[in-house]
């Protein structure tokens, strides 16, 4: 075979030899997946976003129970045990991206395709409150079997002392508090769920979420799904006698648990400031942003 022969089969080889990309998307990229996938949420059927937002829910609740888990011994090293906290709670967020669960403050990011007018304002509202009220049950169904399991009474009962602390904590911010670190929280979430959007594959998605997410739960940020089965898991067992004494002798004192109720403490005093906070952080500052320099139209 001549030379030239060689180089024409050489040649034709090359361009029929198929070019896997395995760089990470570019911004421009990403921000078009996103406005893809807010038009597939969007039209998701009402039961399929309400079931999946459930499992979101329970996948919070039991990232947080780990994070209760591997911190409630701690004494020393108050850095250095909180990152360990966020990074556990990170499985979390993991088994909601991988598995296509609905988190309401995730899903915040597909606000940036209601900027963009790919979905309307009711699709957005429609997809939030379903998540909302799936999360919630999802929490609440993991304060039952977290209950009956026992699970808080390991250690003399320090975890579920390091729960009821950490529940009393929250019912007692300021408004202005818990809205602040509500923004911060899901500014953080957006930020971690935008940067899986540049994934090629489960690793980019898991390495993409774990310092976003370590972050929030290190800082001790305001995620209004964690708290939907923190706190009321904290009301429950601030009726145990053992969970309080153990948690009195951690504080070293009497424990004033007046406002750690479902309504006053929970719903109003808590919730509704971080939920507040954890909308403005996703839509406007993760969202909105990233819409304004990526989607919004050009004027030439």
């Amino acid at each position: 075979m001549s030379d030239t022969m060689k180089e024409k089969d050489i040649t034709i080889q090359e361009s029929t030899t198929p070019i896997i990309d395995t760089d990470a998307y570019a911004p421009q990229k990403m921000a078009d997946r996103v406005a893809q996938v807010a038009i597939t949420k969007v039209n998701l059927g009402i039961f399929t976003t309400l079931f999946l937002s459930i499992l979101a829910g329970v996948f919070i609740a039991l990232g947080i129970q780990l994070a209760m888990l591997v911190t409630h011994t701690a004494t020393s090293s108050y850095g250095l045990n909180a990152l360990v906290g966020g990074v556990v709670f990170t499985m979390a967020l993991i088994l909601i991206v991988i598995t296509g669960a609905e988190l309401f403050t995730g899903n915040c990011l597909i606000g940036m395709s209601f900027f963009a007018r790919k979905i309307t304002g009711k699709d957005l509202t429609r997809n939030l409150i379903i998540a909302f009220i799936g999360n919630f049950l999802g929490a609440l169904s993991v304060v039952f079997w977290i209950y009956i399991s026992a699970q808080w009474t390991i250690n003399d009962f320090l975890l579920g002392a390091k729960i009821v602390i950490a529940a009393n904590d929250k019912v007692n911010m300021s408004f202005g508090v818990a809205f602040a670190r509500g923004v911060l929280c899901n500014a953080l979430v957006c930020l971690g769920i935008w940067l899986c959007f540049s994934a090629r594959n489960n690793l980019d998605k898991i390495l993409s979420l774990l310092w976003p997410i370590s972050c929030l739960i290190a800082c001790g940020f305001e995620h209004c799904v964690v708290n939907m089965w923190l706190i009321p898991m904290g009301i429950v067992l601030k009726s145990d006698r053992f969970v309080i004494a153990a948690a009195e002798k951690v504080q070293g004192g009497n424990l004033d648990l007046s406002n750690l109720t479902f309504f006053n403490g929970f719903l109003i005093d808590n919730l509704c400031p971080v939920v507040l906070g954890n909308l403005f952080g996703g839509i406007i500052l993760v969202a909105g942003v990233y819409w304004f320099i990526y989607l919004r139209p050009s004027k030439k």
